[in-house]
């Protein structure tokens, strides 16, 4: 049975999420944890479940969802999994990283590269890759179909989408690839999003403003 615990991290809010199941086996999604205090709260969450964290995972490469990725592949020696196209979203972000004023961003090198359509398994649990751009040029989702739970990154909010006026973003791109993409999951679906509360397929299809039923932008 997948868990999925959440944490919220750095000054822009951003959902880290642990993912395990009975195996104990782990993977880490996006860690956002900078503050050594974020670091230890990580950390210890996985010590007190007993957890194998067996693999690092990025929905996109953006600062704030890329700050833990240098401890996390060093404390727990994993490889970094990431979309192709957001290899270089990753490596921009040393350049940029002092001027929000993370001073010590230490920088992260992928391992592997996550493909469309690809499975991903740990422990007795196998996690689908769907590829949703705009956002960022790289970004993917992770869909469990068993429990019908989805990271969803920056893609689709409670009530809202990504921002796309950062390099790489393409509103249009967006919006076609929520509602070509995500929307043919079932309604029931969970979304567990980079920041902010989770919500639904169905939910959003009828209430988001940007992409659902009667969508006013």
């Amino acid at each position: 049975m997948l868990e999925i615990k959440s944490f919220t991290f750095n000054p822009f809010m951003e959902n880290t999420y642990v993912l395990y199941d009975e195996s104990r086996e782990a993977v880490i999604i996006d860690p956002g944890c900078y503050e050594q205090k974020e670091k230890d709260l990580l950390t210890a969450y996985i010590k007190s479940k007993a957890l194998k964290v067996v693999k690092l995972l990025n929905t996109h490469c953006h600062i704030d969802h890329v700050l833990g990725n240098a401890f996390i592949k060093r404390h727990y020696k994993v490889d970094l999994y990431l979309h192709e196209e957001d290899a270089p979203v990753l490596k921009s972000v040393e350049t940029y990283a002092g001027n929000y004023g993370f001073q010590q961003y230490e920088s992260s090198k992928e391992d592997h590269y996550l493909q469309d359509g690809e499975r991903l398994s740990f422990g007795n649990t196998s996690l689908k890759i769907i590829w949703v751009p705009g956002h960022a040029p790289g970004h993917v989702i992770f869909y469990h179909e068993e429990s019908l739970n989805c990271i969803g990154g920056d893609t689709l909010f409670e009530g809202s989408i990504g921002r796309t006026d950062l390099p790489g973003g393409d509103h249009q791109t967006l919006l076609d690839a929520i509602k070509n993409r995500m929307f043919t999951l079932p309604d029931e679906v969970v979304v567990h999003p980079g920041h902010g509360p989770i919500t639904t397929i169905g939910m959003e299809k009828i209430n988001n403003p940007f992409v659902g039923k009667n969508a006013s932008f």
